[in-house]
């Protein structure tokens, strides 16, 4: 469907981890170690990337890794790209200690945001604090002197609570509040408080935990604000969707919150219209240094989307929601093919059954939502 002039034009996907692997392959890498139980060096990841599908030359541009999702992104003449960021853009060289994994892009490299017109980053997730509080605030710091919005992490609780205030001309203000929920792995330690950094955590995922965030979502908002909710939550790998998370997720839209933006998992999973409004349970990985990683391969996390939406300005209903399929090589975003894009179709189908969600597959533009 050809986008309307008067809608809200949106990209949104799951986790970008630039760090790590993705970040050795940029101009200007960071430090390679690792405290991995079995990787102590990143560029190990860019030697497996190439084992399975060939050389990278390094160093990548900025853009190189966004690759064909930037013709994409042109198409579709979006008004907001808004990721998951999951690494920390910092020097620092003091881990979390007791964490088995931690991700971390050159403050140099924040170049690979920019060269998509990436307009806002999620943050509370569980690898933005790796490198420790002060990897959090030279983050925030990176992303405040580029001009990239952030929500969901601050040097304080209320910077942490505070929304990503986005103006689209002649559509308003759109909110993005970003949480993180226990259940994704965030340490509890990770909590910002009056007096440390931190994330933006919640304890419990409820229709009362999301009534509470209403509240302080209302103190934010003013008339005519879109309210977009991105959380992370649940476990890597699996479909189920737990009660929990459909009974949080449905209260936030019975308060107003136009689209609720949910990731941690490292594949795709289920979508919701729920009163017209859109749930993403689980966007999956979008850019990650996993290539050439062997297990798990039936959730086929290799495969990630792009999520290209229309929103209602005035009322925040979900207009359209078209869906691109695309898999990393080389580090690179490439299109997949057409057997790659109907195996999500019936994948998103099948595990989203009793939402009665329906695609359907076109040829050119991916997968299109059309219930």
């Amino acid at each position: 469907m050809p986008a309307s002039t008067e809608s809200l034009r949106l990209f949104l996907c799951g986790d970008v981890m630039t760090g790590r692997g993705i970040d050795q392959a940029l101009p200007y890498p960071a430090k390679p170690m690792l405290f991995e139980p079995h990787i102590r060096d990143a560029r190990a990841y860019l030697d497996r990337a190439e084992e399975a599908h060939g050389e990278i030359k390094r160093p990548v541009s900025f853009d190189y890794i966004w690759g064909e999702a930037l013709t994409e992104l042109d198409l579709a003449k979006v008004d907001l790209k808004i990721v998951n960021l999951e690494t920390a853009v910092t020097t620092s060289d003091k881990h979390w200690l007791g964490k088995r994994i931690h991700y971390r892009m050159n403050p140099r490299n924040i170049g690979c945001l920019s060269a998509a017109g990436i307009h806002a980053c999620a943050l509370a997730n569980n690898h933005i604090m790796d490198w420790s509080h002060a990897g959090l605030v030279e983050t925030l710091q990176t992303l405040d002197a580029t001009g990239i919005a952030h929500a969901g992490a601050g040097s304080n609780v209320d910077e942490a609570i505070r929304p990503a205030i986005l103006n689209v001309s002649g559509k308003g203000r759109i909110l993005l509040f970003s949480i993180g929920s226990i259940t994704s792995g965030i340490p509890s330690d990770w909590r910002a408080t009056h007096v440390s950094a931190g994330v933006n955590l919640v304890d419990q995922l409820s229709e009362k935990s999301a009534a509470q965030l209403a509240n302080r979502i209302r103190e934010f908002q003013q008339p005519g604000d879109l309210v977009i909710v991105s959380v992370h939550w649940g476990d890597n790998w699996g479909y189920h969707i737990p009660s929990q998370q459909v009974a949080f997720a449905h209260r936030l839209i019975d308060e107003g919150v136009a689209i609720v933006h949910g990731h941690s998992s490292h594949h795709v999973k289920a979508i919701e219209v729920f009163k017209g409004k859109l749930i993403l349970y689980g966007c999956g990985d979008f850019i990650t240094d996993y290539e050439g990683i062997s297990d798990y391969e039936h959730f086929r996390r290799d495969l990630a989307l792009m999520y290209l939406l229309e929103i209602d300005p005035r009322s925040g209903g979900l207009l359209s929601a078209r869906l691109v399929p695309m898999q990393m090589r080389r580090f690179r975003l490439e299109r997949t093919l057409s057997g790659d894009a109907q195996f999500l179709c019936d994948l998103l189908m099948k595990t989203a059954e009793h939402f009665n969600t329906h695609f359907e597959v076109v040829e050119r533009d991916g997968l299109i939502l059309t219930s």
